[in-house]
C-alpha cells in the first residue's frame, strides 16, 4: 500500500509498475489482492486515489480540477463517474456538504 500511496498522483503509474515494486508477477499480484481484499489491483488503486481526493477536497482550498490531476486522473469527467461510484455524490456536491459542515457542525 505504501508504493500506491507513493504513486496516487501519478497518472502513468500502472499495475505492471506495482507488481515490479513488490516482485510479483501481474497474475500473482492480481490473486493476492482479490484474495486478501476482494478487489482487483487497479480497484485497489482507484479507491486509494479516491480516498485522497476526498481528504483533498475536504482539507484544502484545491478546486476539482486541482485535485483530479493531483490524484492521478488525466480525465475530468472519468474523475467525476469514479467519484460519483465511490461517494455516491458528485465532487461538487462533496465539497458543499463537507465546507458546509465546517461552518454548521451538527
Amino acid at each position: 500500500m505504501q508504493v500506491i500511496a507513493h504513486n496516487v498522483g501519478n497518472s502513468e503509474f500502472s499495475v505492471e509498475q506495482l507488481s515490479d515494486a513488490v516482485g510479483l508477477s501481474r497474475a500473482q499480484m492480481y490473486r493476492r489482492c482479490k484474495q486478501l481484499t476482494g478487489n482487483s489491483p487497479v480497484e485497489i488503486l482507484r479507491i486509494q486515489r479516491m480516498q485522497r481526493a476526498g481528504q483533498l477536497l475536504s482539507t484544502t482550498d484545491r478546486n476539482i480540477s486541482e485535485v483530479t490531476y493531483d490524484c492521478g486522473f488525466t480525465s475530468p469527467s472519468y474523475f467525476t463517474k469514479c467519484f460519483k461510484e465511490h461517494y455516491g455524490m458528485s465532487p461538487t456536491d462533496f465539497m458543499r456538504h463537507q465546507h458546509g459542515n465546517k461552518h454548521n457542525p451538527t
